[in-house]
């Protein structure tokens, strides 16, 4: 029987051989590189990229006429033809109030227009109070800070299920640079108690 002593001095051999030895293995077995392999994340020209004019990781933070501080940040951003225009791409816009609550409205693309912002593909407005409307398209403005859509709109509140023809979220008016979220247009609601 051996003792404590040996098996330790034994282990203290043995272990950092098998260690060289697997080693010695990955090396010996590890693949040739391939001289005319492609890089598997570069799947664009990069002449194109190069001549495109488009900023990556865009963002703006101002504060509306009413006090509210505006963020919108983007994936993309790309000039259009004539000044103040242009698109973006995986939009996220939040309006922040003097008191601090917040409401977040993301969208796949924005047409913009100077300060107005045409938001489309899942687009997605959520408040702080837990409301969630979803519509086709919303209509920004960051200077006002106004929030709109024409088309029928769906919003999930704490209370139950909204459909409306119409909403608006805007400032209140009084300085204070809180919003107001406005349906309008056949308003139904599904009251969940």
């Amino acid at each position: 029987m051996m003792t404590r002593s040996r098996i330790v001095a034994l282990l203290r051999v043995i272990l950092p051989l098998t260690a060289l030895a697997l080693l010695s293995v990955l090396f010996l077995l590890g693949r040739k590189p391939e001289p005319d392999g492609t890089i598997p994340y570069a799947d664009v020209d990069p002449r194109e990229v190069a001549e495109r004019q488009m900023a990556t990781s865009p963002a703006y933070a101002g504060v509306t006429a009413d006090g509210a501080q505006v963020n919108i940040t983007g994936a993309q951003a790309m000039p259009g033809g004539s000044e103040g225009q242009g698109s973006a791409s995986s939009v996220r816009m939040t309006m922040r109030a003097k008191d601090g609550r917040a409401s977040d409205v993301s969208a796949g693309r924005a047409a913009i227009d100077g300060d107005l912002m045409v938001l489309q593909e899942g687009v997605r407005m959520t408040t702080a109070d837990g409301w969630v409307v979803t519509a086709p398209e919303f209509h920004a403005s960051r200077l006002a800070g106004t929030v709109n859509a024409d088309a029928e709109v769906n919003v999930r509140a704490p209370f139950g299920n909204l459909t409306a023809g119409q909403m608006e979220l805007r400032p209140l008016g009084d300085g204070t640079g809180d919003h107001v979220l406005d349906l309008s247009g056949g308003v139904r609601l599904i009251y969940q108690p």
